[in-house]
């Protein structure tokens, strides 16, 4: 599918490709869009429309929309733990789950490597969109962060996450949404199985929900205080929230959305079902209407009054999601402009879908091109290895900031796999078990990229907004012509 987005600058280049650009929301790798109780609506194109199917999904707040022009892959939001960025040796030791029985209170087993084992030298340069980690985290490169800083961020937090000598540490302020808490945890305590014994020392806040709260406006000024460093799944260039992977990388449970690893080749498979060419002339979008205002426009481009391809999500969640599989969606995200996906003006969404069905129609060579960049940047950029490794150097980046020594609080609770997995049952058990990393990873995650020059931020910022331009006066030409012949 060929991905079309609106016009709007993300704060972040993606992960799935954690994405930045700037003017709107955005999710670093977020499946959480594409789980949430969605909206499903098509639009027809023009006259002897090329096969064409639309998707929307939340990697900009939600507001990226996607047409499926070719054969790409679906970006989820949920990735299998494979334990290794490299290929592993054929006897490695694993080690499962240890839970307790006849009702014995669940401890932490000890026996699981402290350490890393020897790892290989070499390896690989992070995708480009991990220097976005420098940028969320530029605000606290002159003051650094202390434990005043961490405190204030409290008001917010759903809990707070203690690291002291590869041990996790949790203390819990209130619920979140659904399960977002446990499986953001889950997936932290996954990374420290991944590589343990090279976390440094840490301590951090946490926000489960969509928005971000650390407006940038409140600490301008020479004599504003830095703002309180609080990590979430989304940020734009309003904020100044620090973005992590969302929970649904390791499965969506109350959506029936699976971890991604598993899933990221079913939707590969999923997508193949149907040839490019024989896909029926629809734009396409899926995702939840009521998250932001631009969204209920969206809901005015369906076929007709009678026929507005609805899903029914009430229905849906009495028959736990069984027609919501990513893998039948075939969508994808990507963040570059006419190399990924195809930009909508958020002011004329409907007259902008059309036009975007139809040159993805006129143009079938150059459309396929764009989806299948699409697919290549999902299938190697957006694997769980780097994701792992995203949440990896994040932490690390986030941990050399610190004007204080992390300490375990009286009130925080020990985590391990066990204790989360092993109380769990049905769907919840079922997944954690699913994406468990069984082993320490024998390869050294992959080097972190430099923070971008000024310039280079600047050139980059432009080559996108050039891009969008560009498709908004092929467009202008087009309709103009239209109203001509008319």
């Amino acid at each position: 599918m060929l991905g079309i987005q609106k016009k709007y600058h993300i704060r972040q280049e993606s992960i799935h490709g954690r994405t930045k650009d700037h003017q709107t929301s955005f999710c670093l790798i977020s499946l959480s869009e594409l789980h949430k109780p969605f909206t499903d609506t098509p639009w027809r194109p023009l006259k002897k429309a090329a096969a064409s199917s639309f998707a929307a999904v939340l990697l900009i707040a939600g507001v990226l929309v996607y047409v499926g022009w070719l054969d790409t892959v679906s970006v989820a939001e949920a990735f299998q733990v494979i334990g290794s960025n490299s290929t592993t040796p054929t006897q490695k030791p694993e080690f499962p789950l240890e839970c307790s029985t006849n009702n014995q209170t669940q401890t932490c087993p000890r026996d699981y490597p402290a350490t890393s084992p020897d790892m290989n030298t070499w390896n690989l340069t992070c995708p480009s969109f991990f220097r976005w980690i420098h940028e969320d985290l530029r605000y606290w490169k002159q003051t650094g962060i202390t434990q005043d800083m961490i405190e204030r961020a409290r008001r917010t937090a759903h809990f707070r996450l203690v690291i002291v000598n590869g041990m996790a540490y949790v203390e819990k302020y209130r619920n979140s949404i659904q399960t977002r808490d446990k499986f953001t945890l889950w997936g932290i305590l996954q990374l420290l199985r991944l590589y343990p014994g090279r976390l440094p020392d840490l301590e951090l806040m946490f926000n489960c929900d969509d928005r971000p709260v650390v407006g940038s406006r409140d600490y301008q000024g020479p004599d504003a205080r830095p703002p309180p460093p609080l990590f979430r799944y989304c940020a734009d260039e309003w904020s100044m929230d620090i973005v992590f992977p969302d929970w649904s990388f390791w499965g969506w449970a109350e959506t029936n959305i699976r971890p991604w690893g598993n899933l990221l080749e079913e939707m590969k498979k999923g997508n193949q079902r149907t040839q490019w060419k024989e896909r029926v002339p629809y734009a396409y979008w899926r995702g939840n209407p009521s998250v932001v205002p631009t969204r209920n426009d969206l809901m005015k481009c369906n076929v007709t009054d009678q026929n507005k391809w609805i899903q029914d999500w009430e229905l849906q969640s009495k028959q736990g999601f069984k027609q919501s599989n990513l893998e039948d969606q075939c969508t994808h995200r990507g963040m570059v402009p006419l190399q990924h996906y195809w930009p909508i003006r958020p002011n004329s969404i409907c007259k902008s879908l059309k036009f975007a069905v139809q040159w993805g129609n006129l143009h079938p060579h150059k459309a396929q091109a764009i989806g299948e960049a699409a697919s290549n940047f999902i299938q190697e950029d957006l694997k769980m290895d780097n994701v792992y490794n995203y949440m990896f150097h994040l932490l690390n980046e986030y941990a050399k900031l610190l004007k204080f020594k992390p300490a375990i609080p009286l009130t925080a609770v020990e985590l391990c796999s066990e204790t989360m997995a092993c109380q769990e049952t049905g769907t919840w058990r079922k997944f954690m078990v699913e994406s468990l990393v069984m082993s320490p990873s024998n390869a050294i995650p992959c080097a972190m990229p430099p923070p971008y020059e000024p310039y280079q931020l600047r050139e980059f910022l432009e080559r996108k907004a050039n891009s969008t331009r560009q498709v908004e006066m092929w467009e202008d030409q087009y309709w103009h012509t239209s109203d001509k012949k008319q």
